[in-house]
């Protein structure tokens, strides 16, 4: 099984432990991350992760999720078609960004797109032709162990 985490999600391992969600949300990511390295799921990374984590000002950010997209076994480049399907997917209503990953998430053809992202996870859930299955860390963690 393919996962992509959105950037959100990739970083929430670094975020500020002050609310229990967090706290859960954090380690889930890292549960998946570890099933990531075992090769019980494949990472999937993108030019639009890519272009995200660099554009964070925080270095010790920056570098964390370099080295985990690194050992990504799947890389989806943006062309025409993403692009394409980014575009159909704001029409709908999902920001211009989240639409960019949820079209490299389906190009991939990943099973899951998870997200830490409330409101991208209610509009995406209401999309009908959506190719993936889009969850928050906790569920992601409770259904593949």
């Amino acid at each position: 099984m393919r996962v992509y985490l959105d950037t959100c999600s990739l970083q929430r391992p670094l975020d500020s432990k002050t609310q229990i969600r967090i706290i859960l949300e954090a380690e889930s990511v890292l549960g998946i991350l570890a099933l990531c390295e075992r090769g019980q799921l494949g990472l999937v990374a993108s030019d639009a992760l890519m272009f995200e984590v660099e554009r964070n000002p925080n270095l010790a950010r920056q570098e964390y999720a370099l080295e985990v997209l690194a050992q990504a076994s799947t890389f989806v480049e943006l062309d025409e078609q993403v692009e394409k399907r980014a575009r159909e997917l704001h029409q709908q209503g999902i920001k211009p960004l989240d639409a960019l990953h949820l079209a490299c998430a389906e190009s991939a053809r990943a099973d899951y797109f998870c997200t830490c992202d409330d409101e991208l996870l209610r509009k995406a859930r209401r999309l009908q032709d959506l190719q993936i299955q889009v969850t928050s860390p906790l569920e992601l963690i409770a259904e593949v162990e």
